[in-house]
Formats: C-alpha cells, structure tokens, sequence
C-alpha cells in the first residue's frame, strides 16, 4: 500500500439548516487545497452537486499534475517538456508506473521485459477477422483489448502485486502489437510480427508500414516524432477515460477490461477524436486563400464557427506539450519535404496567423497538441481513423499507472456517484385496461 501525502490545512465551516458542520481542509504538494466532504451526507444529509466532477477531487494521486492557468504538467514532477526532448516512451513508460527515472540496468531490464511480451497469442489473429473489413479501428481494438482477459488467465488476479506487474507490461508490450494489427486489418494487409531487435516505437512502425515484399528500414526522424506524441500522450491526470478506467477497476474488474473500459470512452470525439477534428476542418478550409475567410467566422459569435486545434479546455495558457509536438512536426514536414501538401500548406499558414493575429492571443487561442499531432500522424502516413488508436496505444501506460495506484490506495472505495433526483414522485400502479 501507497503512502499518503496529503496534509491537514485548517477547515472550513458550513451552516446549513441552523447547524454548524465542520469541514476539514486537506493539502497536497502542489494545487488547490481541497474541502473534504467524505462525512457531510451522514451528518447533514445533504449531497454536493457537480456535474462532470470539474471541481471534485476523486483521488490522491502522485502520478501526473497539471496546472492550466500556468500551462505546466509533469509527470513524477518532470515537466513534460524536457521529457519530449531528453527521453524516450519507455523510459517515461517506467518513470510513470514506477515514480522514477530508471538506472541504465533497470531501464535495460524493462526494456528486455516489454520486448519479450510484443507478440500475441495467435488465436487472437482469427479473432479479428471476426471484425468486418470496414469496421472502426477504435471498434477492433475495444473488442481486442477486453478479449485479452480470456487469453492470460495468470495475469489477472488483481489482488496479486505479481500478477498486476505482468499484466501492466503486457498492456505496455502488446498494445503497438494489437494497434498495428488493427491498421494492417483495416487496409487488408498481412499482420507483421514484432522484431526484438527494434525498439519500442520503430518496432511499432514497421508493424504498421512494412510489407512481406519489401525490406523496411525505419526512419529516426519519423520514429523520434512519433515516440514523442507517445510521451506527450501518456497521461493527463483524471480525465475522462482514467476517470473510466479507475471507475471501472474500483469494482474489482480485470485490468484487460479497465483498459478496455478506458479506450471506449477515448473513442467519443469529446475527448479522443481532437486531433481528427483538427485535421477534417484543415480539409474543410481547403486552400490558404480561403482562411481569412474561416477566421473571421471564428470571431464571429454567431457563426457557431470554432476552429479546431486551437486553445484548450485545461489550459488557459499554452498547451505545455503544443511547443514540443510542433518542434516534431516541422521535423517531419521538413524530412519527408511536405510543405508543398496542400493541406499541410493550410495548416503551417494558419499557424502563422494564430501565432500573430490579436484577436487569438488575446484569447489564448495559441495552437494546441491536437493541431500538431494531427498534422504529424497525416504526415506520417496514418488515415484519420487511426488517430484515436495511437492516442489510445500512447495513454495505456498512464491508465496502468493510475489503476495500479487506485488499486494500491487504502482508502479506495467502489465509485458510487450520487445525483438530485428530479423524475416523478411516488405513483400508484395502474392496470393497463384501466390506463387513459
């Protein structure tokens, strides 16, 4: 068990209905102090209300801190920008599920670890041409994910420390293994098994991009942009799908169906789909000339107009992993010699203009990570559909982190949220010939 760090910060006092209830006031290491309500509902019978849980704490968490008003996020206290430039995903991968920066011996065991969980069990190969050719990548990986539990029964016994590890680097191992898969399906390609002599993101490129017929030989800038929209996606604090998976896992469910849990809820555009958002409205403006025309209807209030990829709901300032993914992009850009694409051609020019135009820094429209790892992963060769599976491949190392913590916490409890009932009162049955 986890060793709590939160410390008391005085209490607040409420009135309600003549009495006086004491509320005691918690603080972590850095952010807002929180009110702690835990007993109000015993002693005052009274719920708080708060939809979409936007100003209530669910957990202690040591994994990842975001402040959005100062655009700052770290993982394990490292900011997020000198991982995207000094590390790699595995490295962050054991940074986030063990609380620190691997020694080279631990980083060479972790690797060798992983490396040797990238295949699948092979009958999960008929498993997907269970799955019509057309069907969503998201659709696939959902199915395959949950159906894990039923191909490693030794990993799934969550009330075993060793059990948990194994089934936190086979998630980490086989989900670029289970995601290439799902690609080559939907284009009708033969699956390419994983080669140990590969790291992590270049094994994970070949899998999607090398055909039987051909040699394939990966390309460092395009591996290093890719790992780094792994590093910058990984995690992002409870937000929606982390919210799923430790909601899920506090029922006790297997760690294959939590995960599973998380990559369906990723997949509602809300949340997972930005960056394909993104990059449909680059395809709606169409051509430069026409984008002063799509900015005035952005500051226009009654167009109903926003352009995608820009500003953020989290961060009030500049999105903290935008400055590093764009670095990446234009790398990639210059590698492959794109900038004449005439859909990338929109995105640099509208860059341009977000970057200097009042009205978006006024507003903090500055571009955000979904504007650049759109652009990116278009470059990179990836259709739009896959977009959310690699987005879901990179955060499956921050779900494993928060359920291993939420399991690992003492005072973890089933979610049970509460609501304010509004529906009918108390009603007599009627038979249904006596109905009018």
């Amino acid at each position: 068990m986890r060793e709590s760090k939160i410390k008391p910060a005085g209490q607040a006092n409420l009135n309600y209905e003549g009495k006086d209830y004491a509320l005691p006031v918690y603080a972590g290491t850095q952010g807002p102090n929180v009110l702690d309500i835990r007993k109000l509902y015993d002693q005052a019978d009274i719920f708080t209300y708060d939809p979409g849980f936007t100003s209530t704490a669910s957990t202690e968490s040591h994994i990842t801190f975001i402040d959005g008003d100062k655009g700052v996020l770290q993982y394990r206290g490292y900011a997020i920008g000198d991982l995207a430039e000094h590390s790699s995903f595995l490295e962050t991968c054991y940074l986030l599920l063990y609380g620190e920066l691997p020694t080279a011996a631990q980083m060479a065991k972790f690797d060798s670890t992983i490396t040797r969980h990238t295949m699948v069990h092979e009958q999960l190969a008929t498993f997907y041409r269970g799955f019509r050719r057309d069907a969503h990548p998201m659709a696939v990986l959902c199915g395959v994910v949950g159906a894990l539990s039923a191909f490693y029964h030794d990993s799934t016994d969550i009330t075993d420390p060793k059990q948990r590890e194994i089934a936190s680097h086979r998630l980490v191992a086989k989900l670029p293994t289970i995601v290439a898969m799902a690609y080559k399906y939907h284009v009708g390609q033969p699956f390419v098994y994983p080669l140990n002599k590969l790291g992590y993101t270049e094994n994970f490129l070949r899998m999607c991009f090398s055909v039987p017929a051909e040699e394939y030989v990966v390309n460092p800038v395009l591996a290093k942009a890719l790992d780094t929209i792994f590093i910058l996606h990984a995690d992002h604090e409870q937000n929606a799908s982390t919210s799923t998976v430790r909601l899920a896992g506090s029922s006790g469910a297997n760690p294959f169906a939590c995960i599973a849990a998380g990559i369906a809820c990723l997949w509602g555009p809300a949340h997972g789909g930005a960056n394909e958002a993104a990059l449909k409205m680059l395809e709606e403006i169409g051509t430069v000339d026409r984008i002063p025309e799509f900015v005035a209807k952005a500051k226009d209030k009654s167009s109903g107009f926003r352009l995608m990829g820009f500003g953020h709901r989290v961060y009030k300032n500049y999105d903290p992993r935008a400055k590093a993914m764009q670095i990446q992009a234009h790398a990639v850009l210059n590698e492959l010699g794109l900038h004449d694409d005439p859909l990338l051609k929109v995105a640099i020019e509208l860059e341009k203009v977000a970057l200097s135009d009042p009205y978006f820094i006024e507003k903090k429209l500055y571009p955000n990570i979904d504007f650049y790892s759109g652009i990116t992963l278009k470059a990179l060769g990836f259709p739009t559909s896959m977009f959310t599976a690699l987005f879901a491949l990179a955060r499956t190392v921050g779900w494993i982190a928060q359920w291993k913590e939420m399991i690992e916490d003492p005072h973890q409890k089933i979610g049970r949220p509460r609501q304010i009932f509004t529906g009918p009162t108390a009603r007599d049955y009627v038979p249904v010939d006596q109905r009018k």
